[in-house]
């Protein structure tokens, strides 16, 4: 009976569920005191150390590991088992102990299993990021080279913005992605002298490039790559079932030649 139960996987997948369902409870300050999630949460841990115990001695070690899903859950109740120490420890909330339950929400990823043709979207994902990478390298160098060009003429104007190099990519960043990128040049214009018009036009002129470059042609360039080399799987689908209606039709074509001139082979 115990064992039918720790067997079943839709009894495994809704512990899973309600396991994650806790930890992302207790992070309600609502939630943190007198609702008793902490020790639902130790019980859960148990329950997946008995999970394991269980699958371990019906299946032997050699079969248990042998499935890529069971190394995968073992590893993360491995790295879960200092939380039970919490009990037993005073330790403190940022501790890397309760800082490792949290990879027990990893074990959702199991539900990716009940994706339909989950076998062409991995493969698509995994063909659109090799046809990504001299785009995304390409990105990663104009942020790098714009990071510096900024830091070097707004570092003084703007310090919490660009105020060092990498505080100036994560800005430069923000701004290939259009989130608040007029905020973030508005903010530096209204810190220029109003003495010197000129200045600030050049200085909306550059964001705007900055916008234009990154964020409109080189984010759309990336998208469109990714996109393009994820469908090409139906592309190519479409193209064979094209092929194979051309070559019926030329069958058919032979057939009715054949039909109409029965003496000329």
């Amino acid at each position: 009976m115990v064992r039918r139960f720790f067997q079943t996987e839709r009894n495994m997948m809704i512990a899973i569920t309600l396991n994650a369902i806790v930890i992302f409870l207790i992070y309600f300050p609502n939630f943190q005191e007198g609702y008793y999630l902490e020790e639902i949460d130790q019980f859960f841990i148990v329950f997946f150390i008995l999970e394991a115990i269980v699958k371990i001695s019906t299946d032997g070690w050699k079969g248990y590991i042998r499935q890529g899903w069971n190394r995968f859950d073992f590893a993360i109740v491995l790295l879960t088992l200092p939380s039970l120490l919490t009990h037993l420890i005073a330790i403190p909330d940022t501790s890397l102990f309760l800082i490792l339950r949290l990879f027990r929400i990893a074990r959702l990823v199991r539900f990716v299993r009940f994706i339909p043709n989950l076998g062409h979207v991995l493969s698509g994902l995994g063909r659109a990021l090799r046809a990504s990478v001299f785009v995304l390298a390409a990105l990663f160098f104009l942020n790098f080279l714009l990071a510096i060009i900024t830091c070097h003429f707004f570092a003084k104007t703007a310090p919490e913005t660009f105020g060092n190099p990498l505080i100036s990519a994560y800005h430069i960043f923000q701004l290939f992605t259009i989130e608040g990128w007029n905020e973030i040049s508005e903010d530096i214009i209204e810190r220029l002298p109003v003495s010197m018009p000129l200045l600030v036009w050049l200085t909306r002129l550059y964001f705007g490039f900055i916008v234009l470059i990154g964020g409109i042609f080189g984010m759309s360039l990336a998208n469109a790559v990714f996109v393009d080399e994820m469908t090409i799987d139906n592309n190519a689908v479409l193209e064979d079932k094209i092929d194979e209606l051309q070559n019926q039709i030329a069958e058919l074509k032979t057939l009715v030649l054949d039909s109409q001139n029965p003496g000329q082979k």
